[in-house]
């Protein structure tokens, strides 16, 4: 007689509010476990890739004329000295500095205006008025050169410092704007209405209250704004024909002719132009990282 298995009971029915329990996950390497040269290696990869044309440049730049050794040694500051002296060098550095000073002011105070109003205010023509700032940043600097220089050919400011001036500060506003309004939207506004509840005006809540916490954005805007005015060529020798008129980046060409380059001196006008930018970033680093992620951040 053949006798059939009894069936085996279905599984009693989960509990209510009682999940059945969820497959393990496959466990991934934290970053601790990965193994050391899996991180060390790519980073010095690009680390040598980064510093090789730095260490070329030093090399032109501090050994003796005529020399083919890959160690600066005898190390001579000739070429400093003649690109400084010789060059005129010094004048296209305080040149640079007076435009990128006051492009950073200008910049910074006209961004900081517009950028509260964007920020604060709601008006028609708002959003088509960001539009084209957005839009205007797909217009390349050379497409502004005729226009710019007929204007400024009307105002008799040809060769003059100030019409690169105003051309690096219009050429930067759009962007420098968009960051600072973004970052005034992180700052609450209940912080102005309680200053206006004190006894404060508009302008004097934004000044102690507003201002102090947009040293970030500030400082990054800024840093952007001189940094490029002070690499950039095109208004400088479109604008400026006197060589006491001109900037670094035009200096810079003067050094290179159709027939012969100056490889020594190029290297020495490059590390002179370079210099100072390094120490403004290496000062400003923290201020600039916070700056540009709260500002790219919409509130």
């Amino acid at each position: 007689m053949i006798t059939k298995e009894a069936p085996a009971p279905a599984p009693a029915p989960a509990p209510a509010g009682h999940e059945p329990p969820r497959q393990a996950k496959k466990h991934r390497p934290a970053w601790d476990e990965v193994p050391r040269w899996q991180i060390y290696l790519p980073l010095g990869v690009y680390l040598v890739f980064t510093l090789i044309p730095f260490y070329w440049i030093l090399l032109f730049a501090l050994r003796p004329a005529g020399s083919t050794s890959l160690v600066p040694w005898p190390m001579t500051f000739d070429h400093f000295e003649k690109v400084w002296t010789d060059r005129a060098f010094g004048t296209f550095f305080e040149n640079s500095v007076y435009v990128g000073l006051a492009t950073l002011v200008m910049t910074t105070l006209v961004a900081l205006a517009g950028g509260y109003a964007l920020a604060r205010f709601d008006f028609k023509i708002k959003r088509a008025f960001m539009l084209a700032l957005l839009c205007s940043q797909f217009v390349p600097g050379a497409l502004l050169l005729v226009p710019l220089f007929e204007i400024f050919a009307e105002l008799q400011m040809i060769n003059s410092l100030g019409s690169v001036i105003i051309a690096e500060t219009v050429f930067q506003l759009p962007l420098s704007m968009i960051l600072i309004s973004n970052f005034i939207k992180n700052v609450p506004y209940s912080l102005e209405e309680a200053a206006w509840v004190d006894g404060c005006g508009r302008m004097r809540a934004f000044l102690v209250v507003v201002l102090p916490l947009l040293r970030p954005g500030l400082i990054a805007v800024g840093s952007f704004a001189f940094v490029h005015s002070w690499n950039h060529f095109l208004f400088a020798l479109m604008f400026l024909n006197n060589q006491d008129k001109q900037t670094i980046p035009v200096g810079l060409n003067t050094l290179m002719s159709a027939d012969s380059v100056d490889l020594g001196a190029l290297a020495a006008g490059g590390i002179i132009a370079a210099v100072p930018v390094v120490l403004v970033f290496a000062f400003i680093q923290k201020w600039l990282i916070t700056g540009f992620s709260a500002g790219a951040v919409k509130g």
